[in-house]
């Protein structure tokens, strides 16, 4: 009897234990569920930032680049997205999308017994509110706590986000393959056109590719992605978003994908979007990385024409097979606007920009500095000193001699205005001396050169390092009449709300130069393209004379191991640097002429859309015909004369007389003699002492 009754009790306890077990799972389900809603609901909105592209643009508007970090990104609003797109993506991916609350329970119900079937996690049953979770806060690993996490973000999303929020976002995020994230960079990156301009055909295709980015792609497997569209139109006539007509039409639409070539598309200006990057970083106080990816619209400064203007002209120029390198850069001279900038030969070979970061002696072309002290400190353009070979003897005893280039030397004085013409170094060092070197360094601070400069007497023969964005800013100031500039690439910033957070401020600077001393500087860098100026030897600009057709200021500048050819019309300062990465000499006469013909080639070429202009002549200066030999006014009877300017009061006076019909005889010695007598006593003096 006993054992009767422990056997009904041991029954209805585990008919107990049958109701209370479920019901037991049951409570903690629900208990677990509003659990993960409550604390969802608490710890609000998960955030959506994700990494998108920075874009950059060019002076016109045009696209130039853009920056992508590891990732290609863009992002477009769902209301630009195109509805064949949007469609056909729900259509394959998520069909009830507008029904669920993140979880499609009839397809997890149905992966579930195909995962416990295969004892594996392979069967999908992911909305896309669940896969967007993924792309933003989890790996793509297959595991169950991935799984719970994915959960307990999708019910987060659903829960703070409206559905046109997320599908937003899950557009914008897929993969596509070939690092390509959202539907606008693979429509740019398989179709070259915008997502909005994909036509049904187009969108069935790119929808296809999530599922499997590199089995659908049809840059892999082209078949593939062909079949899939098929099922993905299939499926779009079914949920009523395609006409039998659309469908059939879309399946014999010929496609016309980007050719690997313009998948693998060589940024306009490479050395200049780096320049973009590093200014951008600066402005925003941000390391470079987050700008690449912060989906940033940047309008730069660069005129893309010009820029191809200037690569095109370094390219015919130099010989093919040259190792030589190059540093270039057009500028605005009103602004300091950055229009074009090559920093080498080949960005894909070294990424080394030669035209920001790199420091070479300027040579003469550093010369324009210090006669612009000497303008300021008494000298006029035709002040004049002799030139022969001379050695200077130093405070601290050592002897120093320039010389000129092959050894040709006047013998006799010659003008300013010849000296700067001809790049005479021994009237360059002599007027060095005279002012003190401390006042070309202080001068050449005037201009933006921020370079360490010795203040030696070698410094005035541009012994010093410097860039060329330096020196095309200092000459661009000459340009402009000489108010400060600082160059720049940037000039506005957009952020990926569309706000603008910086934008430029394009007012003239302070003005830091005489406007008079720097008009008559500019019309004496005329100089070296005018044979008017010839002396012992041809102008230094001889050799590229015959290729302009307007007037230009300029100077070039030669060491052994440096060539430069810097100068500007009153719209445009471009200074051009060639030589060897390694220093080494330049040795064959070619190289040394690289850089004046890049320059005027590409001067010529960047104006010939633009009315020519001369240099606004400001109040407080005077144009007179001089003779260049003598210095004086000249006469009827002068052979050469050429009008230089002089500020008021400076000029001279005296009328040329070595050209008089009674001197036309007179022997050449006899000519120095009588210049000598009519020297200055301040002529004379520095003469004496140098």
């Amino acid at each position: 009897m006993r054992n009767l009754l422990r056997l009904r009790r041991g029954k209805r306890s585990k008919k107990r234990l049958a109701y209370l077990l479920p019901l037991s799972i049951l409570t903690v389900g629900i208990a677990l569920i509003i659990g993960v809603y409550a604390v969802s609901f608490l710890l609000g909105p998960p955030p959506l930032a994700n990494d998108q592209n920075t874009i950059y643009y060019g002076i016109n508007g045009n696209v130039i680049g853009e920056e992508r970090g590891a990732q290609n990104r863009y992002w477009v609003g769902l209301d630009e997205m195109p509805a064949n797109l949007i469609n056909a993506t729900l259509a394959i991916e998520d069909k009830r999308f507008y029904e669920h609350n993140g979880f499609d329970l009839m397809r997890i119900a149905s992966a579930v017994v195909s995962d416990i079937k295969s004892f594996s996690l392979k069967e999908g049953a992911s909305t896309l509110t669940q896969q967007y979770a993924r792309n933003l806060y989890l790996s793509h690993e297959k595991t169950w706590l991935r799984k719970l996490k994915e959960a307990f973000y999708t019910i987060r999303l659903e829960m703070h986000y409206s559905k046109k929020e997320i599908l937003e976002g899950y557009l914008n995020t897929i993969y596509y393959g070939h690092g390509a994230y959202g539907a606008e960079a693979a429509s740019r990156h398989f179709f070259d056109k915008p997502a909005d301009n994909l036509t049904l055909a187009e969108a069935a295709i790119l929808a296809g590719i999530p599922k499997g980015p590199a089995y659908y792609s049809p840059f892999n497997n082209l078949e593939n992605a062909e079949q899939r569209q098929d099922v993905i139109l299939d499926q779009m006539l079914a949920n009523g978003y395609i006409s039998k007509q659309e469908r059939r039409l879309a399946t014999r639409e010929k496609l016309t994908f980007t050719d690997a070539q313009e998948r693998e598309r060589v940024p306009v200006a490479p050395y200049f979007q780096d320049a973009v990057l590093k200014e951008a970083a600066s402005i925003l106080n941000l390391d470079s990385e987050k700008v690449r990816s912060g989906g940033y619209e940047i309008y730069t400064t660069l005129d893309k024409h010009m820029q191809k203007q200037l690569k095109q002209h370094a390219s015919d120029v130099i010989r093919s097979g040259s190792d030589i390198q190059l540093g270039a850069m057009a500028m605005n001279p009103d602004t300091g606007g950055v229009r074009a900038l090559v920093g080498g030969r080949d960005y894909t070979k070294s990424q080394f920009n030669r035209a920001m970061q790199a420091k070479r002696m300027p040579g003469s072309s550093f010369k324009p500095f210090l006669y612009y002290a000497a303008l300021k400190n008494g000298y006029t353009p035709t002040t004049m000193l002799m030139s022969k070979p001379t050695a200077f003897r130093l405070e601290n005893g050592k002897v120093y001699q320039p010389s000129n280039y092959n050894g040709y030397y006047a013998d006799k004085p010659i003008s300013l205005a010849q000296a700067l013409a001809l790049s005479d170094n021994v009237y360059a060092v002599k007027t060095n001396l005279y002012l003190g070197p401390q006042k070309l360094v202080d001068t050449a601070r005037k201009f933006g050169i921020e370079s360490k400069l010795p203040a030696v007497p070698s410094l005035a023969l541009g012994s010093a390092a410097v860039s060329v964005e330096e020196m095309v800013t200092g000459y661009g100031m000459l340009a402009n009449g000489g108010h400060r500039i600082d160059s720049h690439t940037v000039m506005k910033i957009v952020n990926k709300n569309g706000k603008t957070i910086f934008e430029r401020d394009n007012t003239d600077g302070e003005q830091v130069l005489d406007q008079q001393t720097a008009f008559v500087l500019t019309q004496l860098l005329t100089g070296m393209f005018d044979h008017a100026l010839d002396g012992y030897m041809q102008v230094t600009g001889a050799s590229v004379t015959n290729q302009l057709s307007r007037t230009y200021a300029g100077k070039s500048g030669t060491t052994n191991a440096d060539s430069w050819m810097i100068g500007y019309s009153p719209s445009l300062a471009v200074g051009v640097w060639t030589g060897y990465d390694d220093n080494r000499q330049m040795v064959k006469t070619a190289e040394k002429t690289y850089a004046k013909n890049i320059w005027a080639s590409f001067m010529e070429d960047a104006h010939t859309e633009t009315a020519a202009k001369q240099f606004q002549e400001p109040p407080g200066v005077t144009g007179i015909a001089i003779d260049p030999d003598s210095g004086k006014r000249a006469t009827p009877y002068c052979e050469d004369s050429r009008v230089m300017y002089f500020e008021n009061g400076t000029a001279p006076k005296e009328y040329c007389k070595l050209h008089m019909p009674e001197n036309k005889q007179q022997p050449k010695e006899d000519n120095k003699k009588d210049q000598h007598d009519k020297k200055g006593v301040f002529k004379r003096i520095v003469d004496f002492l140098f």
